[in-house]
Parts: structure tokens; C-alpha cells; sequence
């Protein structure tokens, strides 16, 4: 699959390209596993000069080895003598190659330098500090475990704490870019088959491309590749997440399980645990980790009411879903039955999601300044996305569908009534009333 979006990603990195050829750069690419974020940077750089530094788990004199080749290999510098070298070093060398000659470095998994010597953060802040001011840098530095990037760059007992001068975030494809891959590759695809790649990927580029790769365009194709003997999907959930909980994956691992299977308030969660206080734990899925949401219906003025969690992730929702929970299956070598359950039930599954790539579509607009959807305390009435425009005084309510006939306008306006009495009425706007549906897409 060849390289698609990041436009907006590529006009920041070019203005704090230009601006380190004047004052010194230090830039954090965030952004989950899988994410495309090495993949940007080089598509970015691929016809400049830059320095590329994978921080692999080894001892740090090996990885020394290989960077000092990378350096003599880009900058052409012969003499430079790698024998008892260290990162500190090497860093040191590259800063002060920076006061006569413009660099740009790019560090990634940098996370992983904790794993080989822990010390190089406060190395490199005493140098940075020493250099800055008269260096022509443009260090960039990419990370994958959101728990270690964060306690590296917000901790403010941490060395590199306030130390980087901006930061993106690399986020998965939006549905524009969804449909113009199938087009580009499965013109005439049918919109059921763009849903499939949005709830199966969530729009991460490395699932998407797989699939892209391997030709398949169609649901029924996806999810066979999905189940395949030694699929590359089935163990990924735990890939990805193992290292970033440690030794309480298990709870975690419960919790995210349980979310994905609908039971997603804190007295639900606590009750089918058997654990009195779960707080601690959603507060770092939510702050630490960001992979559930606290979800309440759009303009609740309490904190604490009508609160439930979400997977944001849609990936990760599918794998909690079907292919953690079932693991017992995938280990007795069932994967056509678990295969089969989940074509049972995929079509429930996918009707969520088509609800979020609504949600996505609408934001990706920009004409809305408050999105979000909306439900009575009982729980009995609920209105599938509510959007509305301050600037333009309107209101949209919005029924998603998967079928175009199954959407009942009277109905939608009922429920508004219901709406309209909690929440208070809107003055002078104007209100409109549409369903969705695949065909939307």
C-alpha cells in the first residue's frame, strides 16, 4: 500500500524544519503501536539528510556501534572513534557538530532507552541545556509506551521534563482517507466492506495496510484473514499492551473485556469483578494509559451522573471483544468457531461502530462545536449523536441505522421533546432531524 494523508503532520514537521536551521528543535512524536509514526518521519525525510537512531533492547555499547555508523554513513565523517563510546557521547558530538553545520536527529522508541541505561535522560539534558542556544538542531524523538513517554516529558521530577519545544500526535486515518484507499484499491467497493476496514482497524495504518496488501476489500475477506492459523491479529491486543501494564495486565486486561461487552459503568465493572474500588484503575486507563473515555450524555452538568467508559481504541474494542475474550477457543484450535461467533454477532458489533465513524465523519467537518449523543437517567430513551453549531444556532439529532428504512423521523422527534426537557430549551435555533445509514458512508 503506497503512503497516504499526514499532510498536516508534514506541515508541522516542515515549519519546525525551518526553524531549527535558526534555533534549536527538540519535537515528541506520540501515537499508539502500529500508528505509522517511523513511517511518517522517513516518508517526510526521504530525500534530506537525516540521522536515524532506533533505540533496539541491547547494551548500550552495541548501540553505539550503530549509530556512530550512522553517522559516519549520513554526515561522512571518517574519524570518528567508537571504541568505549557512550550515548552521552555521542550526543554530545552531535550537538556540537550542530554550532557549525545543520542536523536533524531522529531518536525513536526512545521510551527504551529506561531499558539500557536509564541515566542518558539526565546526559542528555545537561547537554541539550549546554548547547542549545547556538545549535542548529532538530531533534526528534518518537515513543510508542504512553506510560514511559509521559513519565519522561510531564513528570516534572524527570530530567527532560519542559525540555521539548512542540509535539505531535500522530492519530489513524480518518474516514476521508478510509474511502480513498478502497476507492484507489477496490473501486466500486460496497460500503458494508468500508465499515468492516473501519471496525476491524479503526483507521491504524499498519492494520489497514496489512489488509490492503493482502487484497482484502470485502468483510467476509477481512475477517477470514482476521481468524487465519497464526494470524498477526490475534496476539496483537496483548503486543500491545503487555508492556505498557506490567504486572497488572490481568486486571486491566478484565476490565477492557468487560467494557467491550457493553457492562461499562463503575458499579457494573466492580460487581462482575468482585472489586469494591475500581478507581484507581479507570483513572489510568483514562489519564495514564488513554484507552477508555468517561462518556457522559452531552450537556449533563454533574461529573458523577450518567457516567459509563469507552474503549477508544476500535481495535482494541473488536480484540476485547472477540478475540480475548474467546481465547480458550484460539487455544483448542477453534478459530472457524470462534470465526463463526463472531459472524453472529458482527453485525450488533459494527452497528456501534458505525455510529463512531459518524462521530468521526462529523468532527472531521469542523462545522460542529459540540458533538456527542444523549440519553434519559433511566436509560430508555436515547438519541444516537446530537451536534451542534453555536455560531449558525443549530441543533442536529441524529439516528444512526444500518438500514436506510429502519429510521423513523416521528420517533427521533419524540425523543427530543424528552430531551429538550432535560436539558432546557435552545432559543432561536433551528433544529433538524436526519437518520444514517451504511449508505451514508
Amino acid at each position: 500500500m503506497r503512503f497516504f494523508d499526514r499532510e498536516a503532520e508534514f506541515e508541522k514537521l516542515r515549519e519546525i524544519e525551518d526553524i531549527s536551521h535558526e534555533v534549536a528543535q527538540f519535537t515528541i512524536i506520540t501515537g499508539r503501536r502500529r500508528i505509522g509514526k517511523t513511517e511518517m518521519v522517513k516518508k517526510f525525510y526521504e530525500n534530506k539528510t537525516i540521522l536515524y537512531f532506533f533505540v533496539a533492547r541491547k547494551a548500550e555499547a552495541d548501540l553505539c556501534d550503530i549509530f556512530i555508523d550512522e553517522i559516519r554513513t549520513k554526515l561522512n565523517i571518517p574519524m570518528l572513534d567508537a571504541k568505549g563510546m557512550t550515548f552521552a557521547a555521542i550526543f554530545k558530538y552531535i550537538m556540537e557538530l550542530s554550532l557549525t553545520r545543520h542536523i536533524t536527529l531522529f531518536i525513536d522508541e526512545f521510551q527504551d532507552f529506561y531499558r539500557v541505561n536509564s541515566s542518558i535522560y539526565s546526559d542528555m539534558q545537561n547537554i541539550w541545556d549546554s548547547y542549545k542556544s547556538k545549535a542548529h538542531i532538530n531533534l526528534i524523538v518518537a515513543g510508542s509506551v504512553n506510560t514511559l513517554m509521559n513519565k519522561i516529558f510531564k513528570d516534572k521530577k524527570q530530567p527532560l521534563f519542559g525540555r521539548q519545544t512542540d509535539t505531535i500526535h500522530v492519530r489513524p486515518f480518518r474516514p476521508s482517507v478510509l474511502k480513498e484507499i478502497m476507492a484507489e484499491y477496490c473501486p466500486g467497493y460496497k460500503k458494508s466492506d468500508l465499515l468492516a476496514l473501519y471496525a476491524l482497524t479503526g483507521g491504524v495504518a499498519k492494520y489497514v495496510e496489512l489488509l490492503i496488501d493482502r487484497k482484502k476489500f470485502t468483510e467476509k475477506k477481512m475477517l477470514d484473514m482476521f481468524f487465519e492459523r497464526d494470524s498477526y491479529f490475534l496476539p496483537e491486543g496483548k503486543n500491545m499492551l503487555v508492556d505498557e501494564f506490567g504486572k497488572d495486565y490481568g486486571i486491566y486486561f478484565s476490565i477492557l473485556t468487560l467494557i467491550a461487552q457493553g457492562r461499562n459503568t463503575r458499579s457494573e465493572l466492580e460487581n462482575a469483578l468482585n472489586i469494591k474500588e475500581l478507581s484507581g484503575y479507570l483513572k489510568n486507563l483514562s489519564e495514564e494509559y488513554g484507552l477508555i473515555s468517561k462518556m457522559q450524555p452531552i450537556y449533563e452538568k454533574s461529573n458523577n451522573k450518567n457516567v459509563h467508559y469507552s474503549i477508544n481504541d476500535q481495535f482494541l474494542k473488536f480484540w476485547f471483544r472477540f478475540i480475548y475474550k474467546y481465547t480458550h477457543i484460539i487455544e483448542a484450535g477453534g478459530n472457524d468457531r470462534l470465526r463463526t461467533i463472531v459472524e453472529r454477532d458482527f453485525s450488533t458489533f459494527s452497528g456501534k461502530s458505525l455510529e463512531s465513524y459518524f462521530i468521526e465523519e462529523l468532527k472531521e467537518s469542523g462545522e460542529y462545536t459540540h458533538i456527542g449523543y444523549w440519553h434519559d437517567r433511566k436509560g430508555e430513551n436515547e438519541i444516537d449523536i446530537v451536534a451542534e453549531d453555536e455560531l449558525e444556532n443549530k441543533i442536529e439529532f441524529i439516528e444512526v441505522k444500518r438500514q436506510e428504512k429502519n429510521f423513523d423521523e416521528a420517533v427521533l422527534r419524540a425523543k427530543s421533546v424528552l430531551f429538550f426537557k432535560a436539558v432546557g430549551t435552545f432559543k432561536d435555533y433551528e433544529f433538524i432531524y436526519r437518520g444514517l445509514s451504511i449508505e451514508d458512508m
